[in-house]
């Protein structure tokens, strides 16, 4: 993330210089203009002077080159050039931060949070903080915007404050497709997998289905009727399934009925919230 905020940070410097560059070079006279251009070429044009009678042609006929005639076009579009790319480039910043989430969060905490750094912490502060943690340890793996509009902050504030606990190591967070989410840092590292990679689909509609069998659990002809399933699908999901130790047979017969293990209990409790929080979204 601290990559993606210093390309911002970046970008919106040379932005911001070059339309301050467009506007004073559209205020500043053509003549001193065209001397910086050519000055900065390290080049000076060629002038004929005219003779006594006047004639403006030189000996070979062609025209004599005056000031101003060959850099006036490109030294006038100059400033127009540089107003049209900053404008460009932060268009583009206020864009992508409409469209991504993640790319939101970033101009956030590139731009806004400097400033808000500046003011001096107090207990406002350290109350939101503490709403932030305590809600992310309920709601572990939950989004930028979902965390936001659940606590009633702004934008600047959110990234700002979620930029602080994640710098003093408090917090976590990753990219999720257009998404960025966030959780303690005192999950297990298993748990955070859990979060990172949830089940979803067939599987979690699988684990649902045992769930509410109990111990008694369900033979492969019971889940494929209630879930409306071929029977290869069904083989598929549940040898995965098994594979991730998340279900397991309730009894030894050589065509057993299956349940839900400890690990598959608690990989759907996860899966439960984190579909719960983008239903929310």
């Amino acid at each position: 993330m601290m990559e993606g905020v210093r390309t911002v940070r970046f970008v919106t410097a040379l932005a911001v210089a070059a339309m301050l560059a467009g506007g004073w070079m559209m205020n500043a006279p053509v003549d001193d203009i065209v001397d910086t251009v050519d000055d900065d070429r390290g080049t000076a044009p060629t002038f004929a002077e005219e003779d006594s009678s006047g004639d403006s042609e030189s000996s070979d006929g062609g025209p004599v080159l005056k000031r101003g005639e060959k850099d006036d076009d490109s030294a006038s579009d100059l400033p127009a050039r540089l107003l049209a790319g900053g404008v460009g480039a932060l268009g583009s910043l206020a864009l992508g931060s409409i469209l991504f989430e993640v790319m939101r969060v970033t101009v956030l905490v590139a731009l806004v949070s400097p400033m808000l750094a500046r003011m001096k912490s107090n207990r406002d502060d350290m109350l939101t903080r503490g709403r932030l943690l305590g809600y992310l340890e309920a709601n572990a793996g939950i989004h930028f915007s979902a965390l936001r509009d659940a606590l009633g902050l702004a934008n600047g504030v959110t990234a700002y404050h979620l930029h602080t606990l994640e710098s003093q190591g408090q917090i976590i967070s990753w990219r999720d497709g257009k998404l960025r989410r966030y959780a303690i840092a005192s999950l297990t590292k298993e748990a955070v997998s859990r979060i990172r990679n949830p089940i979803a689909g067939t599987r979690l509609a699988i684990l649902e289905v045992l769930a509410e069998s109990g111990n008694i659990g369900l033979s492969g002809t019971e889940i494929r009727v209630k879930l409306a399933i071929s029977r290869q699908l069904l083989s598929h999901h549940l040898s995965e399934l098994r594979n991730g130790r998340m279900v397991e047979p309730a009894t030894e017969a050589r065509r057993p009925k299956w349940r839900l293990s400890d690990t598959g209990k608690n990989v759907l409790i996860s899966s439960r919230e984190v579909a719960r929080v983008e239903a929310a979204a």
